[in-house]
């Protein structure tokens, strides 16, 4: 498996990683797992931001996954394709920081620079 597609299922993963954050910071208890969603939907503060960074890792795996397996299948520089893979996780590992302590500027910089790295993949892939 290459570099970039390590990073694929990263990414798939990385939103598990911030539900467990809002879980914590919400409180979470073994009967809270009846209702999970309810727990997290009344959350507030850093338990929120978590779960927000938690739904915007959902929404950030589609169009990279995507990029990805389009330029694996049309043949993008492999180099080209990990460096720009681990760029994104990079991002978006520093956007779910930013998130959990509210630096909303950084933030956006970063998720700015991840989608970036998405349509430089996407390009890449065009040129082909």
């Amino acid at each position: 498996m290459t570099i970039a597609f390590y990073c694929v299922l990263f990414a798939s993963f990385m939103p598990l990683l911030w539900v467990v954050f809002a879980k914590y910071y919400a409180g979470f208890k073994l009967r809270d797992n009846a209702n999970p969603r309810e727990l997290l939907g009344n959350a507030t503060g850093v338990a929120q931001r978590a779960n927000w960074a938690q739904a915007n890792s959902w929404e950030a795996l589609t169009p990279f996954a995507a990029a990805v397996i389009i330029a694996s299948i049309v043949g993008v520089d492999q180099l080209k394709l990990d460096i720009a893979s681990g760029l994104f996780i990079f991002t978006r590992l520093l956007h779910g920081i930013f998130y959990l302590s509210n630096h909303h500027q950084l933030r956006s910089l970063v998720w700015f620079l991840g989608i970036t790295c998405v349509l430089y993949i996407y390009f890449q892939a065009a040129l082909l």
